[in-house]
């Protein structure tokens, strides 16, 4: 994983241009923290989303951070960089939360797949489920937002959820963001020992979970026509309620999983099965519209409504690929979600 901001050198010097907007924010002018931490707001809530899972709690979370941030401000001495100061205030509600709620889980994480399409189709509310995450979120420029991208892709946000809280921190703060042991040290409340040893453990779970190569690897040498084709055809297949072209799309070891359902499904057997019995035979028709979740491939759902005349929000389904196939549909199934990624609630 490379580092999104390596070098602190250039916050510094543009820190000191901003000594007089500093100096207004330290005195209580509101409107002075603002634009200071306005521009900084859509990468701190990306941090909040890789720490936490959820795009709810990573709102919250970000809400929360300025808000001590602001109460704070007046002892702020600028002895670290704005940005730094600003990620260890985050870092730290982030914890607060992780303390009191936990991880996140994919259906994966709860037990063995499903052979068969299961159609009882009871949810699972009383697990916090992990949530894809908008890309609108993401403002960079092109080699940055390649390199924001691969930092919050399901896969890595997934397996960051397996870490404990100062793990996670530590990993994030020191190979993702770039900050000096010492810096995480500070952020978190601890010992340089204490960061190394965190670092160490977190490397070796996320070395286990994390496939590479990256989704950003894999589309880029796919190209944007290729991957168009191939989302175009996902939807296509489902709308036409075809299973064959549908099957034709995805890897012999697929995956299907549709949180807040705990029941998944692997292989093309025990998919196709799930595909016949379930999406194109018990939920009417659909439409679909090609969005982009997690720095992947996605597409939101709409189901058909006899009662509304009108298709109504369903899911978003992120796609993962492995070559120029589907190795994985994660379906986030709620209407909720679509809200979140600023889509309508209804097609007619």
């Amino acid at each position: 994983m490379r580092k999104l901001f390596p070098a602190t050198a250039p916050e510094t010097a543009a820190e000191s241009e901003r000594e007089p907007e500093l100096d207004r924010a330290r005195h209580g002018d509101h409107a002075a923290f603002a634009r200071l931490v306005g521009p900084l707001r859509g990468e701190l809530h990306a941090q909040c989303y890789r720490m936490l899972g959820s795009t709810h709690d990573a709102d919250d979370a970000v809400q929360e951070a300025l808000i001590r941030a602001w109460r704070a401000f007046a002892q702020f001495e600028g002895r670290s960089s704005l940005r730094s100061w600003l990620y260890a205030v985050a870092t730290r509600t982030c914890l607060d939360v992780i303390g009191a709620r936990g991880k996140r889980a994919l259906p994966v994480d709860l037990g063995p797949s499903s052979d068969r399409a299961v159609l009882t189709r009871d949810p699972l509310n009383d697990v916090a489920w992990l949530g894809p995450y908008p890309d609108s979120e993401l403002r960079a420029d092109p080699e940055a937002r390649y390199q924001l991208r691969e930092t919050v892709e399901l896969a890595f946000v997934a397996a960051l959820q397996h870490l404990p809280g100062n793990q996670r921190a530590a990993l994030l703060l020191f190979d993702v963001l770039g900050f000096s042991a010492a810096e995480v040290a500070s952020a978190m409340d601890t010992t340089v020992t204490s960061v190394n040893s965190a670092l160490a453990r977190a490397r070796r779970i996320l070395a286990e979970k994390v496939p590479s190569p990256t989704q950003q690897q894999t589309l880029r040498q796919i190209g944007d026509q290729r991957l168009q084709q191939i989302v175009a055809a996902y939807c296509a297949a489902l709308e036409q309620g075809d299973a064959e072209a549908l099957v034709a799309l995805l890897t012999e070891d697929v995956t299907w999983s549709m949180p807040p359902l705990p029941h998944w499904y692997q292989g093309l057997d025990a998919v196709t099965d799930f595909v016949v019995q379930v999406p194109l035979s018990r939920c009417g028709s659909w439409r679909h519209i090609p969005i982009t979740a997690n720095g992947q491939a996605a597409v939101a759902a709409y189901r058909w409504s006899d009662e509304a005349s009108a298709y109504h929000a369903w899911s978003i389904n992120v796609l993962t690929l492995r070559g120029t196939r589907i190795c994985e549909i994660t379906s986030f199934l709620g209407s909720g979600h679509l809200v979140a990624f600023g889509l309508p609630a209804s097609l007619n």
